[in-house]
């Protein structure tokens, strides 16, 4: 059943990912920094950092044969919505190569809407049924049937931290050690996840033709 969000145009009127980066990029450029108070700062800092670290993805990911040739067998078009916000890291070291993915058909138009102006659409994408957890990417045919989701991370980032609040980890430890897996792993577990997520979907929609 198409979601009434997805009727009304609310994916298909996101940012794209250039804009999103934009806002960014204003936010960074227009900040006084001086001015700001300590939680304001604190703020500041992860996006920059956040914004370096999606664009150093971006300059450096290559996708693999197998992806890119499914990707190249989407014949149909689809929307990739993606929930997400500057200041979440799990988006800043996943976001770069989703939308590398989608550049590489036109047939996919990846559109990015900022969770916390959109909490009605997050909270149907729920992790656990609990936690407005991000990034989210859902992807919809041009009907607006749920082909496949994928978030807020990679199985084995999801692991990992779990282990890690096994352990009592600080939130400080704990992020920290999930950003060095993520800047060891390189992108490999996301581009895989996402490999059999679209190929099971494009596998279903040959079998309805």
């Amino acid at each position: 059943m198409t979601k009434q969000f997805f009727m009304s145009g609310r994916p298909h009127n996101g940012m794209t990912y250039s804009e999103y980066l934009k806002g960014t990029e204003d936010y960074i450029k227009n900040s006084n920094y001086e001015s700001l108070d300590e939680i304001e700062k604190n703020r500041y800092d992860i996006i920059l950092l956040n914004l370096h670290r999606s664009r150093r993805i971006s300059k450096t990911y290559n996708p693999g044969d197998n992806i890119a040739e499914l990707i190249s067998n989407i014949t149909s078009p689809h929307i990739w919505m993606v929930i997400t916000e500057d200041w979440c890291g799990d988006s800043a070291q996943n976001l770069p190569y989703i939308a590398s993915l989608a550049k590489l058909n036109n047939n996919i138009n990846l559109r990015i809407l900022l969770r916390d102006k959109n909490l009605d659409i997050m909270d149907q994408y729920l992790t656990n049924g609990v936690s407005r957890s991000i990034p989210i990417l859902v992807s919809f045919n041009e009907y607006g049937e749920e082909l496949f989701r994928w978030g807020p991370r990679p199985l084995e980032g999801k692991e990992l931290v779990r282990e890690l609040k096994s352990q009592g980890y600080t939130k400080k430890d704990l992020i920290e050690k999930l950003h060095y897996w993520y800047a060891k792993n390189r992108g490999e577990n996301i581009e895989m996840e996402l490999t059999q997520l679209i190929a099971y979907s494009v596998m279903e929609i040959t079998e309805k033709i």
